[in-house]
């Protein structure tokens, strides 16, 4: 099996170790960089470019893409699952996930549990906006955020005021969200692969900080997470759409509160914390799902994801049909 990895860096940690996982199990592997495709737009073709020569066979696509390369780097996803090779996360998943207030509204819709959070847009809407989410502390989120990066916690009615009007200035959307005290610091990382949940650490921030990131001096350490965690995590990925994702959940009194989905999640901390080969995992399931592809068989298919790529699929009509009013359309 020949993989392809879009990754900005073939140095990274994770893209390093996918790469070995993969090399171990005898496949063919490939790191790009998804700034280094040329998209090539065609009726009925749909086609890319690798620097100057026409993009490499792949057998399956493992996207890691950066938050800052997010709008060409979901081009690229798109564009390989147009062109029907199979894609471990697609680019509808990704975007989904990205994007926290939409993650929020798919997952309380599901019955999934997550701090309050409201999004508001004037300065006129901000006191409101405050006694909904219980006040202050309170967490200010840009709605496009990773790693902690845009993460911020406001003491004082006037901090996140003044916060909001800076951040609305600079053209950022902003989501405003309830302070769970109760997690002091604490939160768990888990890692789900084909819908099961392969490795998991409580993740505790350091001293003065409410983020528990480990890049940001936070520790990790190893644990069995309780069935409504391991449940919620599972349901969550799967209501993103996503095969591999790392969720991040708040231990409060009535239990896991869903704070984030990554369908590009670091495996340093995880994996040496753990003690887990995940990136073993990932390539393991990624054998299974090209095999299932192979052999035709049925996969539970979100139906937002196949309606976008049944769209993409859609001929013009013949003009005399739409002359006279007829929808034709073939497909290919």
């Amino acid at each position: 099996m020949h993989l392809l990895i879009l990754s900005r860096n073939a140095q990274l940690y994770s893209t390093s170790r996918l790469v070995l996982a993969a090399r171990s199990r005898g496949h063919e592997v490939t790191v790009a960089d998804p700034l280094d495709f040329q998209i090539v737009i065609s009726r009925g073709r749909p086609s890319m470019y690798l620097g100057d020569r026409p993009v490499p066979h792949a057998d399956l696509v493992v996207p890691r893409i950066g938050a800052s390369v997010t709008n060409y780097g979901l081009a690229v996803v798109r564009q390989f699952d147009m062109m029907g090779v199979p894609v471990l996360n697609t680019a509808v998943a990704i975007a989904r996930s990205r994007d926290k207030l939409r993650a929020m509204q798919l997952l309380t819709k599901k019955n999934i549990d997550v701090p309050i959070t409201v999004c508001a847009k004037t300065p006129d809407s901000v006191a409101l906006a405050l006694e909904l989410v219980g006040g202050c502390p309170a967490i200010v989120k840009l709605q496009q955020g990773a790693q902690g990066i845009g993460t911020m916690i406001a003491e004082t009615p006037q901090a996140v005021t003044s916060l909001l009007e800076t951040l609305w200035a600079m053209g950022q959307d902003i989501i405003l969200q309830e302070y769970i005290a109760e997690s002091k610091g604490k939160d768990y990382r888990a890692i789900v692969v084909g819908g099961r949940v392969v490795a998991a650490m409580r993740r505790q921030a350091r001293a003065g900080e409410f983020r528990s990131n480990l890049h940001r001096g936070g520790e990790g350490q190893r644990v069995k997470m309780d069935k409504r965690y391991t449940q919620a995590a599972i349901v969550a990925v799967r209501e993103m759409g996503l095969e591999v994702a790392g969720v991040d959940m708040l231990e409060s009194k009535n239990g896991p509160k869903i704070l984030e989905i990554n369908s590009s999640p670091g495996l340093e901390g995880v994996e040496r914390t753990s003690g887990v080969d995940v990136a073993g995992k990932i390539i393991d399931h990624a054998e299974r799902y090209v095999i299932a592809r192979k052999n035709k068989k049925k996969r539970r298919v979100d139906p937002i994801i196949d309606a976008e790529r049944r769209n993409s699929r859609l001929r013009p009509a013949p003009l005399a049909a739409r002359a006279n009013g007829v929808a034709s359309v073939r497909r290919p």
